[in-house]
């Protein structure tokens, strides 16, 4: 894969649409828009894409995460959402701490394989899918440390199906956040090449 701004620009726009559909899901209780929901989840389960875009259908699937991007990253924007920042900050955080464990690499790795067998008899958005999407956010990121503390309303936070959905997109967000640096992202770039990954943004918008 090659190290482009525009497939950095891609894998945080990923990690974008993940935080972005968590805030959705915690405040509104439910996504309307299924089909965002399961791409950005079907990105945890592709591993061996030959091209960055194939990891999430290519770029049309990631519009929420391109328009999230251009709000919290340009200069005059009146949509910057600090919960949000605090989520981006967040999974790159958590993301940095897990490369450096090759044990919950490799557990990752067994339990996302589980999870695809499983999908030979459940679909991606059935709940049981989800609840061990979000098992092993709570199993093998959480704990790392410090832990994204979700805002939202109490009365939806409270739902099992929510919770599931909140965790599986956390580690979504992860896995983004895992391509980000495997494509030479750093977290100095999300300060110092805000306009470069901006106009990248713009640009995939207009495909």
């Amino acid at each position: 894969m090659s190290h482009s701004l525009e497939s950095q620009t891609l894998a945080f726009a990923g990690i974008c649409q993940a935080a972005s559909l968590v805030q959705q899901v915690a405040r509104q209780g439910v996504i309307e828009d299924k089909e965002v929901l399961a791409t950005t989840l079907n990105s945890i389960m592709v591993t061996d894409a030959a091209q960055s875009a194939d990891i999430y259908g290519g770029h049309d699937h990631l519009r929420l995460g391109y328009q999230t991007l251009i709000e919290q990253l340009s200069p005059d924007s009146s949509k910057k959402n600090a919960e949000l920042t605090r989520y981006l900050v967040g999974l790159v955080a958590l993301e940095r701490k897990l490369s450096k464990r090759r044990d919950l690499l490799s557990m990752l790795g067994e339990r996302i394989s589980q999870v695809k067998r499983q999908l030979h008899h459940f679909e991606l958005l059935d709940e049981q899918v989800l609840g061990n999407l979000a098992g092993i956010y709570s199993d093998i990121i959480s704990p790392l440390g410090p832990r994204i503390q979700v805002a939202g309303n109490p009365s939806f936070l409270q739902q099992p199906l929510v919770q599931h959905q909140i965790r599986a997109l956390l580690l979504a967000g992860i896995r983004s956040a895992v391509l980000w640096r495997q494509l030479g992202g750093k977290r100095r770039h999300i300060l110092f090449s805000r306009k470069r990954l901006v106009a990248q943004a713009q640009a995939a918008l207009r495909y």
